[in-house]
């Protein structure tokens, strides 16, 4: 494990042995200093959030910067807990779910599903509680801190049931294959894909760079599709957890249209609580021909 790993690996262990209480007040804490100190992290949330709420005054965009910042910090400091508590003590975290049984129903009456996790609020929580009830497999990209780091990674996502693919031909195979058996792939669906694995879907108004293989997926298996998030709750007091079902059109040809019914799902879970979206991500990046960079 090189240097950068060995920090991070550290870091969890040390945050592992804390109660989420007190690494909310922390987050809180980190949070408020990267509001304050000029720094990359705040500068692509700030100009994600002015592309995504043109409406809100400067005043309302600035309040929602700072509490983003609150709440990314917050997340990392999470994942101690989540990647290395028992399943119990980290299942136990979880004070309501809401929408599952609708989820529960379509996976009943249907082959297979597709759950989608986007960044927001504690989507590892998100992740581990699906495997823990259904049969998961889940698309993972290798980190770039190294092979001990995937490992820690494996471990600690796949340990309550979840299986871990790669995002390659093989990868999707196994996907198609979980489908086939009637269990459930799991895809993040905002993250930018590579050069050949994506093409520009309306995302809060402005194009993004949107995964082809979710829709490939919903119209080739004809699947139930659902978005499901864990909220943060106020006070280190645990999560409450969502689950939504997204439109038969995801389904449906042609192609361009399954995206954009995509990426209004996701749209429409983060203005539920946009307080708790990864904005520290450069969603806009990859820009169509003969638009200017964004960051």
């Amino acid at each position: 494990m090189h240097g950068k790993a060995r920090w991070v690996n550290a870091l969890l262990r040390t945050t592992a042995r804390l109660p989420l209480p007190l690494l909310h007040l922390l987050g809180s804490g980190i949070g408020w200093l990267l509001w304050l100190i000029p720094n990359q992290q705040k500068h692509i949330a700030a100009v994600n959030l002015r592309l995504c709420f043109p409406q809100h005054s400067d005043s309302e965009r600035r309040a929602l910067l700072r509490r983003s910042l609150v709440h990314a910090a917050k997340t990392v400091l999470e994942l101690g807990p989540l990647w290395l508590w028992s399943g119990e003590r980290v299942l136990g975290l979880i004070r309501e779910v809401h929408g599952e049984d609708a989820w529960r129903d379509s996976l009943a009456g249907a082959q297979g599903a597709i759950i989608l996790t986007p960044h927001l609020g504690a989507w590892e929580l998100t992740g581990l509680y699906i495997s823990s009830r259904y049969p998961l497999t889940a698309l993972y990209r290798p980190s770039r801190l190294g092979l001990a780091f995937d490992e820690l990674v494996h471990r600690a996502r796949e340990r309550l049931g979840s299986r871990l693919v790669p995002t390659d031909a093989a990868g999707v195979r196994r996907l198609l294959q979980a489908i086939r058996k009637h269990e459930v792939a799991g895809i993040l669906p905002d993250q930018s894909p590579g050069a050949d694995g994506g093409q520009f879907a309306p995302f809060f108004g402005h194009p993004a760079h949107t995964m082809l293989l979710l829709s490939r997926l919903a119209i080739r298996c004809r699947v139930p599709v659902f978005i499901a998030y864990a909220e943060r709750l106020p006070r280190g007091r645990g999560f409450r957890l969502h689950f939504e079902s997204l439109p038969e059109s995801i389904n449906q040809e042609p192609l361009e249209h399954s995206m954009a019914v995509l990426n209004q799902a996701v749209e429409r879970a983060i203005r539920q609580h946009p307080e708790q979206y990864l904005w520290t991500y450069k969603r806009f990046k990859p820009r169509p021909p003969g638009l200017a960079k964004v960051y």
